[in-house]
Parts: C-alpha cells; structure tokens; sequence
C-alpha cells in the first residue's frame, strides 16, 4: 500500500530545532529549557508522522506536489536530443505508463479536488502529467532538466524560487511534474522515478516539506 515517508532531511529539522541553540545558560534552566524543546520538538515531529499515513487528511489548501516523471529507463538523453521531438528523447514505457496512472490515482486522493498541473516540456514529463489525469496540464521551463548543461542549474532554481513565492499559500493545489536533478536541486531530496515531494506553500522561494510520497513498485 502506498504509503507517505519522512525523509531525512525533515528528522535533521527537527534535530536542529533542539540542538541549534546559543548562549550559555544556568544548569537547572539549561535543562529544564532542553526537556520543554525536546517535547515541543517531538510532538512536531509526531504530527507530521500522524498524518503520513492517512493522506485522506493532508490540507489542499497551498499543497504543492513536486514529482519526478515516472519510469523512463536510461539515464539523460540522446545526442541527438530535440525538445519537441518525442523521438530523440527518453520517453515512458509500459510501466511508467501504468506507474503514472496509479500515481494520479493516489493524488487525486491526497488533493481531494481538481489540482493546477505544470510540466517540464521533455516528452516524459509531460505524458506523466497527462497520465495523472488530476488537471489541466500547463508547460513551465523552469521544470526543465538541466542534467546537460549544469552551468543552467543556479538561474533555473532561482526562478523556479521565484515561482514558488507567488503561490498563495491557501490556493488550490499544485502539481508539478520535473526531473530528478531538479527536485534535488530544489529540496535536497533524490526521489525515486514517479515519486513525489509534497510541499506546503508559504508565500517563499524554500516552502516547507512535509513528506514524500510515492505508488508501490516505484524504483
């Protein structure tokens, strides 16, 4: 069953919030301060593990999920690479197919409504987002892969930044359909094919992760 994980990078957050303190401070205080953020921390930390695995209760409001295509096997692309030549790419097989299905079916449960799909423009993207049958599906090149041209990394994440900032944080949900090197460039995250990021929008360029989420199978 399809299940949402707490990553790493959350459990290092709520490490920090505890330990990341300055000043010195007298012993009992020093203490009693350390066991009140402690608990503070662990039932943070606790909520969000409450409702990974009922995605029936994850808020629409400001949800931004941001996803790797699904399977396409092989690594980049052909030389012969041309952006609106499906052909020269590295395309979905059957079981990206079926996975991106499978993967609009359990969105659909976490959004509970209709969502706002964008799409890097490769042709894996955008038959993931179609596939996901979850909305309108929109291009967006700050999406695109940059696995190629790593010199394009740092302006392209700084406008997908720019991007993320404009999202109101109680707007309807937010699909977005992109690239290994992009989500981890973006959260720190390696998701697996058809993974996803599951974002809270908060009116920044970093917005907040709450969780991943993936269908069964995925690699």
């Amino acid at each position: 069953m399809a299940g949402l994980a707490f990553g790493p990078r959350d459990q290092y957050r709520c490490r920090r919030s505890i330990t990341n303190r300055r000043g010195p401070m007298p012993k009992v205080v020093r203490r009693r301060s350390l066991a009140a953020a402690l608990a503070v921390s662990l039932i943070a930390c606790s909520a969000s593990r409450s409702w990974a695995t009922t995605p029936d209760t994850v808020d629409p409001k400001g949800l931004i999920v941001l996803m790797r295509h699904a399977e396409a096997p092989g690594v980049g692309d052909p030389p012969h690479f041309q952006l609106r030549d499906c052909a020269t790419q590295r395309n979905l097989d059957a079981n990206g197919r079926e996975q991106a299905r499978r993967t609009g079916d359990l969105l659909r449960k976490v959004a509970g409504r209709p969502a706002v799909v964008y799409s890097s423009q490769w042709c894996r993207c955008l038959e993931t987002a179609r596939l996901l049958e979850i909305g309108p599906v929109q291009e967006l090149p700050v999406l695109n892969s940059f696995f190629e041209r790593r010199d394009e990394q740092a302006a392209q994440i700084a406008s997908l930044r720019r991007f993320l900032a404009g999202l109101p944080a109680d707007g309807a949900p937010v699909v977005l359909v992109t690239h290994q090197v992009v989500v981890t460039a973006l959260t720190g995250v390696f998701p697996a094919s058809g993974e996803a990021v599951l974002l809270r929008a908060n009116g920044t360029g970093e917005p907040a992760i709450e969780g991943r989420k993936k269908v069964e199978g995925s690699k």
